[in-house]
């Protein structure tokens, strides 16, 4: 049998390629297949994915604007005393300790509030794309249960990395501290202290900067991929982070410059989004006068403005809190399917044979 003249047909020298039931091919993945596979993944399931950040990070807006009304009903009578004194005179303690204390509750109810949306956010990507990788659709309620189930686990991963990152910078915190007071202390004992010995503190601060940097971009990559094993083994936390650490071991460098790279475009977009809806929520307020005294205007105005506000940050959160954790699941994918022969395990759950 003789063939026209180019490559022989798959069987007569080539393998056959490999399957693709879902977004990505079922083989080792490059930089490409990684971000082809992403945007796929997103664009067959941007409806579930929109409709969970907004359901998420509108809750988690919402549950901090009740609080601040909540602490405004309660404080807000103390305002004109701490706020509104005639010049030369200070407020009293009595005043300012409720808003201080009802400032702090606040913050750390919000603060526990984003950390929780954040989690929910980074089990719900890697269900997408398990789902997205065997290509099988989703539902948003099927994709809200697993997600909720999941994110215990996945905000035991979240602040465990988010303590181990800590470590650095105690380190640079304290070093920093440890030069001031021997500094301080060597400048009350010796008339040989100059202020150019002080300038030295800055420049040994920044190279010990330069010196705990790397530890904490070591940590960050080496437990980058313990969400998607939350999620997709359904492993704990710790179990989480060690399969993360072993997975990683001996692609750091690799991951390191895909997740480097995800992270530097996904904040230039963010900002970039950012940036346009603040000149677009420009021309309305350009239109509405000011230089009466119809309180309209000005309603209008902080209507015009937090609008725009919400939904800049809701797209920008999308960008920022989608995209990562997805690239983070097909690294994921894509390790274990090097490191561990997982194809044939996908291609057999995917219904192929």
């Amino acid at each position: 049998m003789t063939f026209p003249p180019g490559p022989p047909p798959y069987g007569y020298g080539y393998p056959p390629p490999p399957p693709r039931p879902g977004v990505i091919p079922l083989a080792p993945l490059g930089l490409g297949a990684i971000l082809s596979g992403t945007f796929a993944a997103f664009g067959r399931h941007w409806k579930q994915l929109l409709g969970f950040t907004a359901a998420v990070y509108g809750t988690a807006i919402l549950v901090v604007g009740a609080a601040i009304g909540i602490a405004f009903v309660a404080v807000g009578d103390l305002f004109p005393p701490v706020f509104d004194l005639p010049s030369g005179e200070e407020p009293r303690w009595d005043d300012v300790r409720p808003l201080i204390v009802a400032f702090v509750l606040v913050w750390i109810l919000a603060m526990i509030t984003m950390v929780c949306a954040n989690a929910l956010m980074a089990a719900a990507c890697p269900a997408v794309i398990q789902e997205a990788v065997l290509g099988r659709p989703t539902t948003f309620g099927a994709l809200w249960r697993r997600s909720w189930s999941r994110m215990p686990a996945v905000l035991g991963t979240v602040l465990l990395t988010s303590l181990a990152l800590a470590i650095p910078f105690v380190i640079l915190i304290a070093g920093m501290v440890g030069m001031f007071l021997t500094l301080f202390a060597a400048s009350n004992t010796s008339s040989d202290i100059t202020d150019g010995n002080w300038l030295l503190v800055p420049a040994l601060a920044f190279l010990l900067a330069l010196l705990v940097t790397p530890l904490a971009l070591w940590i960050w990559v080496k437990f980058s991929l313990a969400p998607a094993a939350a999620v997709m083994e359904g492993q704990g936390a710790i179990a989480s982070m060690r399969r993360s650490s072993t997975l990683i071991r001996g692609f750091w460098w690799r991951s390191f410059g895909i997740l480097l790279l995800v992270a530097i475009a996904t904040t230039f977009v963010s900002w970039v989004i950012q940036q346009m809806l603040s000149l677009l929520s420009a021309a309305p307020l350009a239109a509405i006068d000011f230089t009466g005294d119809d309180a309209t205007a000005v309603i209008a105005a902080f209507a015009v403005i937090l609008a725009f506000l919400v939904v800049g940050q809701l797209v920008s959160q999308l960008v920022v809190s989608v995209f990562p954790p997805l690239v983070a699941a097909l690294l994921y994918v894509d390790l274990r399917i090097r490191k561990e022969n997982l194809a044939p395990d996908l291609a057999r759950a995917a219904g192929l044979h």
